[in-house]
């Protein structure tokens, strides 16, 4: 059984990490976050210490010479992920990290200087990667070994409250924007499919929509990315969803809806056996991300425009 801690008790997608150290048969030392509505914690660790400081947090953490650490669940937002990879570090024990994992390409190469120095390693989480259709899809891609890109077009809406823009994730300098925070588990997925970016341009950016095209080594990808509920399909709207993700493949929709239920799990057995996803896995996705973030936007080549563009 190995020992693992948790920041960003009370975030969203905390209960993942929660569920997953618990059913590989893992336990919780302690968790952290500055808000104390983690009433959460008593459905899966009801013992574990909990901290609202960061510094008795580690402190604790240090003290437990009986229980040494052996990974740091980090939950935070995303500008504390570094920082909280390092408090990792200091206490002799392995991060693994939600995405994305850092916001700067840069931070990485510091990230595995680090490793080298305290003989840890930095984990992230890239779910999509361990989704059944999807490995399926890489597979096939791979015994096709086609030298002709695909045409791939990826929308995603997820509809967003008011909260979101006045929170930590509609603040870029915290969050690095939709395309950081929204769309970077998407940018993974395309290049762990069809390889190295070569090309990235940004048609919109704002707070509530992002769009642009890249080109990878083996694809051509139009993207559009939005917490805009007004992007929602008419038809969709009519029924009440919040939510529309569309991904096809040469006009073909690659369907991958279901099965998603227990990637976390998926992802923590893979860090346990020592076969996770490390920091050259993630740096391809950060790269791109980093590039949307801060690219002057352009009108580019009517055909890598998305098809929502049209509608404005």
């Amino acid at each position: 059984m190995k020992t693992f801690a948790l920041t960003g008790a009370s975030g969203y997608i905390a209960p993942r990490h929660l569920k997953a150290i618990k059913e590989t048969g893992n336990t919780l030392l302690a968790a952290l976050d500055p808000f104390d509505s983690v009433g959460i914690l008593d459905s899966f660790f009801p013992a574990t210490e909990f901290f609202t400081e960061a510094e008795l947090f580690e402190k604790y953490l240090h003290d437990q010479s009986q229980q040494k650490l052996d990974y740091l669940s980090i939950c935070s937002p995303n500008y504390l992920h570094d920082p909280h990879i390092r408090m990792a570090m200091r206490l002799g024990a392995d991060a693994l990290c939600e995405k994305p994992l850092v916001l700067e390409p840069s931070d990485i190469v510091r990230l595995k200087e680090l490793e080298a120095r305290y003989g840890q390693r930095v984990w992230t989480i890239l779910q999509l990667r361990t989704h059944a259709a999807l490995v399926q899809l890489k597979a096939q891609l791979e015994v096709e070994n086609s030298s002709t890109p695909k045409w791939v077009d990826l929308s995603y809406v997820t509809s967003r409250g008011t909260w979101y823009l006045r929170s930590w994730k509609g603040k870029a300098e915290q969050s690095g924007g939709l395309a950081t925070n929204i769309g970077v588990h998407f940018f993974d997925m395309l290049t762990w499919l069809f390889g190295d970016l070569l090309h990235v341009e940004v048609h919109r950016r704002s707070e509530t929509v992002c769009a642009g095209y890249i080109e990878l080594s083996r694809a051509k990808v139009r993207w559009y990315l939005s917490i805009d509920s007004s992007d929602i399909p008419q038809y969709l709207q009519e029924k009440g969803q919040r939510t529309y993700r569309s991904i096809t493949l040469d006009g073909q929709e690659i369907e991958f809806s279901e099965g998603f239920t227990d990637l976390h799990n998926a992802v923590y057995r893979r860090t346990l056996e020592g076969n996770g996803f490390g920091l050259d896995d993630t740096y391809q996705a950060i790269v791109t991300t980093a590039k949307i973030r801060t690219l002057e936007l352009v009108t580019g080549d009517p055909r890598h425009q998305h098809p929502f563009l049209n509608k404005i």
